[in-house]
């Protein structure tokens, strides 16, 4: 399966999406002007994943801000996620920084809208 690797900017974050490293990773900050053109890569590659998964798979959220644009195209790949958990073992790592507690809050929503083991990573 093709890695996908987006490089940050400004307003997109980095990503890391490596199936032969098992590496799933998006961090930094999300403000795209267009979020669904943003994140259509990244949806595609999960719904690719998703017909020929890792056994556990692990996707790590680094986020230091989103926007509510960001917000909706987390949540379409936090369904996609809760979709290939029915079959397979899916753990969300949520990374939060100890002095941010709107990402932390965002986490626990995200927790509640789907069925997905999530873990809740302080950083200090």
């Amino acid at each position: 399966m093709e890695k996908l690797i987006i490089e940050k900017t400004s307003d997109t974050p980095k990503v890391i999406l490596d199936y032969d490293n098992g590496k799933i990773e998006i961090s930094e900050r999300s403000l795209p002007e267009n979020a669904i053109d943003f994140y259509a890569p990244v949806i595609d590659w999960f719904n690719d994943y998703s017909k020929n998964p890792n056994s556990d798979t692990v996707v790590e959220f680094k986020l230091e801000y989103f926007n509510t644009s960001s917000a909706k195209q987390i949540a379409k790949i936090l369904l996609l996620l809760q979709k290939l958990a029915e079959n397979n073992n899916v753990l969300i790592k949520w990374y939060y920084s100890s002095s941010d507690s709107d990402m932390h809050s965002s986490g626990i929503r995200y927790s509640k809208l789907v069925k997905v083991n999530f873990e809740f990573i302080e950083i200090k």
